[in-house]
């Protein structure tokens, strides 16, 4: 089995059974925030001939680095065959259809099907946090070897993955890949605190997921993206010193060494082989090269800047004029998803402010409502530039999230701590996605009578994570008297249960020894 980088969370995977390009992922994204890094705008003229006329394309989930459509309408052949993850709504295949293909695969999670020898698996995630189309992970095997795409599927099942046999080859996103917490309104000191702690749970989580699956070596890839728009370009990651949850792939791939696993550096054009012998890398550079782009990154960065400041130019002077009846667009558009939301309302609890340069607005969750902002009490603001809002209310833009606050153009601000369900909010403007949140939230707000129960370091708990019910029993750490969920970095206090990252939950713990806790 050959596997060839394309940069980011791309694979281009090719067997004697067939091939499969994966996430493939060239046009800037997110308002021309993030681009690929290392560039993979200078790939090879064969190498691109092989993506464009593989005979299989896997798409994971809906996020504009994972789903380039301007790329693929440009490139992929129409006659090619898609795989399609088994997530609850039918988004992703709608978009796919839309782009002209009509060869479409379906599949069920975590069942292998057989594709004339080439044997693939995709498992779902489907928590709400990753939007209501949900992520997915890739198992994929020629009969002698076998590959793990996790991309940035953060699968509470592991042992899902490991179900189909051992694995040779493991990529996995290890770096950030959201907005939080650079963009929020905090003094230094406070920042250092929050980004040094997502860097941590970032890296504890990856690591979490290498030993779980336990490849013969492991690819660092699914990011980190780079930041070249002048406005934004605080935001990559140079000396470490930066206020930025991004690192590159040298920093995990030390970590991998520190561990006692193999770590493979791949670029876009890296070709890994993999056979029962064992792994050849061959790099599209010479080593000197490879290495050149990481240890002068703010060099390699300067140039590939000025090659696309032209492009990003073009691209902002696209972005949708101010009109004058936002306001009055957005109440009829939204009002009646906040009416379809009761428990989801309730959970956000408070008043949202968002300024769009002159105009400001409310988003009263209790009430339901949408108005313009007259001094309203408020928990949440947002500030974001007007005509970026107005772009993704044109395009009728069913997740922020992904059409706007990955972009990181924006500024916020809370009262307390994270709200899931005022995110959840920004995911869901459409009906189908409504529907599900608000399902969502009544699933983990009024959850069954009965829990399973596991002992942990001397703890009884519940076995489900009361963030987003992730297997405690896989990713629970204990270090001291707090219980750490490592599949997002959530800390409780084992002594009483409270959730020590948000307000809105708690475990319910006590004793394997009877003994009493503070909440006794």
């Amino acid at each position: 089995m050959l596997a060839t980088s394309l940069g980011h969370a791309g694979i281009l995977i090719e067997t004697r059974f067939g091939s499969i390009v994966c996430d493939p992922w060239f046009e800037p994204a997110f308002f021309g925030s993030w681009f690929v890094f290392p560039r993979n705008d200078q790939l090879a003229d064969g190498l691109l001939d092989r993506i464009e006329h593989a005979d299989y394309l896997y798409v994971s989930h809906l996020h504009s680095d994972h789903l380039d459509e301007v790329w693929l309408a440009d490139h992929i052949s129409r006659d090619i065959t898609v795989l399609i993850p088994g997530f609850p709504t039918h988004e992703l295949e709608r978009r796919l259809r839309g782009l002209g293909f009509t060869k479409i695969i379906r599949t069920m999670d975590g069942e292998e099907i057989d594709l004339g020898g080439l044997r693939v698996a995709i498992h779902v995630e489907t928590s709400i946090t990753d939007g209501p189309g949900g992520d997915s992970a890739l198992v994929v095997s020629d009969g002698e070897t076998r590959l793990v795409n996790q991309n940035d599927c953060r699968t509470a099942d592991l042992d899902a993955l490991r179900a189909h046999g051992p694995v040779d080859l493991h990529w996995l996103q290890y770096s950030g890949a959201i907005w939080y917490p650079m963009v929020y309104d905090e003094p230094p000191e406070r920042m250092r605190e929050l980004v040094d702690a997502k860097v941590e749970s970032q890296s504890r989580r990856a690591l979490k997921y290498v030993d779980v699956i336990d490849a013969r070596a492991v690819v660092p890839s699914a990011g980190p993206p780079c930041f070249l728009d002048p406005a934004l370009f605080h935001l990559n990651r140079i000396t470490g010193d930066e206020l930025s949850i991004f690192p590159d792939q040298p920093s995990f791939i030390d970590l991998l060494d520190k561990a006692g696993r193999t770590g493979i550096l791949a670029i876009p054009g890296t070709q890994i082989e993999i056979s029962p012998a064992g792994c050849t890398v061959r790099h599209p550079l010479p080593d000197s090269e490879v290495d050149a782009i990481f240890a002068a990154k703010a060099d390699y960065l300067a140039a590939y800047q000025r090659d696309w400041m032209p492009w990003l130019l073009r691209h902002k002077a696209g972005w949708h004029v101010p009109t004058s009846d936002l306001l009055q667009t957005l109440k009829a558009w939204w009002e009646p998803l906040l009416a379809m939301a009761p428990t989801l309302r309730a959970a956000v609890g408070a008043n949202c402010l968002m300024r769009f340069g002159e105009l400001a607005i409310v988003i009263d969750f209790p009430a339901g409502e949408v108005r313009e902002f007259r001094g309203d009490e408020h928990d949440f603001r947002f500030q974001i530039q007007r005509e970026l809002v107005e772009t993704v209310v044109a395009d009728r833009a069913v997740d922020w999230s992904n059409a706007l606050f990955l972009s990181c153009r924006f500024t916020a601000w809370r009262a307390g701590a994270f709200n899931e369900y005022l995110y959840n909010f920004f995911k869901s403007l459409s009906v189908e996605r409504m529907r599900r949140a608000e399902s969502e939230a009544r699933r983990k707000l009024d959850p069954p009578d009965a829990h399973q129960e596991i002992e942990l370091g001397g703890f009884i708990m519940e076995r489900a994570c009361p963030h987003r019910q992730a297997d405690l029993s896989v990713f629970g750490e204990i270090e001291g008297d707090v219980l750490i969920c490592t599949l997002h970095g959530w800390r409780f206090d084992l002594n009483t249960g409270q959730c020590l990252t948000a307000s809105d939950r708690c475990l319910r713990v006590r004793r394997a020894d009877g003994a009493p806790t503070a909440r006794s």
